[in-house]
């Protein structure tokens, strides 16, 4: 599939930002996810590539069938796209049942009756329903409602599946535990689907690739691994989650590495850097890298620091560490037992390879603005 979009749109509700998304996808039988936080353009980039809203300019094509050119004049109406929608609030009838909400799309785009009845039946089969098809919405569990939806998408006979936080209505345990259904159940139908969600665990679980919005602009795309590794900006690596923000001044570089002063004199030894010498810098260091000890540990930066809150987080620990300079870094540590590994009070080592180091030019309007949610 060859999905193109390029388009804009000036965003409403008292918000002077101009939408604008610009992508190109080749893909096939891909999740990709938008993620990004609320009022981001995730819902309306899915809702202009779906038809229920007009772009102000630009396109939007899949596998070369043009939907919408604003400078042509072109507009192909919702039910001529071949495209699936599943809704947030799933928009089932209520006074329909499975079989018969699955099977409304088909006989939408004229299909026999009984054509309907088998392309809807195959799909609750997929989703393993088909023993409650004559049941009505309102009989069935929140995520029951949920795989009809999703079988009512697989059954329009769209190459093209629009997820808009399918999972947001759910439970936490239900959404973990569907999330990994609904990508089985993509996979196996051999469809591309376009994922939104703000979940940060949900959008790395599910997604083949990750394409990050804030503010109706593209911000990095990419595999979860890439994204989470080395992402493209402060906000994606801040936005992907459990980083440490470090600010500091370049001292020297060289291709062994770069050396940068942190406030009170504390140096840090990081990869090489592109920013300029005496240069404002800021140093990204994922939570789970900082290790914390009583004794010193052979790393590459190390510093000394007091526990000032414990936080339990279920599966792991994070401590906060206020350093000698006056800097407060986090570790997350998996679970060592049922009490803390260390106490609040307690003085300890904090340490990490430069390596684990991800160096960001210094942002124009400074680290707080760019590291805002919005």
């Amino acid at each position: 599939m060859e999905l193109k979009v390029s388009i804009s749109k000036k965003l409403t509700g008292g918000n002077s930002n101009e939408f604008k998304l610009d992508a190109e996808f080749k893909c096939h039988n891909e999740m990709i996810v938008l993620f990004g936080p609320t009022g981001a353009g995730k819902t309306l980039t899915l809702n202009c590539i779906a038809g229920l809203e007009d772009p102000d300019a630009g396109y939007i094509s899949v596998n070369n069938t043009v939907y919408f050119d604003y400078e042509e004049n072109i507009n192909i109406s919702p039910q001529k796209r071949k495209v699936g929608y599943l809704f947030q609030n799933y928009a089932l009838f209520p006074h329909l049942t499975v079989l018969q909400n699955v099977a409304f799309g088909p006989l939408a785009r004229e299909k026999s009756e009984k054509q309907a009845v088998e392309i809807a039946s195959r799909a609750l089969e997929l989703v393993r329903l088909a023993w409650r098809a004559q049941a009505l919405p309102g009989e069935l569990s929140g995520g029951m409602q949920q795989r009809v939806a999703l079988a009512r998408g697989l059954a329009s006979g769209a190459g093209l599946l629009l997820l808009d936080e399918p999972l947001g209505a759910l439970d936490a345990r239900l959404r973990i535990d569907l999330r990994h259904k609904l990508r089985q159940i993509v996979k196996q139908s051999g469809l591309t689907a376009i994922h939104v969600t703000h979940d940060r665990d949900e959008a790395m679980s599910v997604a083949d690739r990750i394409m990050v919005l804030r503010a109706g602009r593209v911000q990095d795309q990419g595999t979860p691994n890439r994204v989470y590794t080395k992402p493209a900006s402060i906000f994606v690596a801040n936005l992907i989650g459990g980083a440490n923000f470090l600010e500091g001044i370049l001292e020297t570089s060289t291709e062994k590495g770069s050396m940068i002063r942190l406030r009170g004199g504390l140096m840090i030894r990081a990869q090489s850097s592109q920013v300029a010498l005496e240069q404002s810098i800021v140093l990204a260091v994922r939570k789970e890298r900082v290790q914390i000890s009583r004794n010193s540990m052979k790393l590459d930066n190390m510093a000394q620091g007091e526990i000032r809150e414990v936080r339990f987080l279920g599966s792991s620990r994070e401590y906060l560490v206020r350093l000698t300079n006056g800097d407060i870094v986090a570790s997350r540590q998996f679970l060592e037992g049922l009490d803390p590994a260390f106490s609040v009070g307690e003085k300890v080592s904090i340490g990490f390879n430069q390596d684990d180091i991800m160096a960001f030019s210094y942002p124009t309007q400074g680290l707080v603005k760019e590291l805002e949610i919005v």
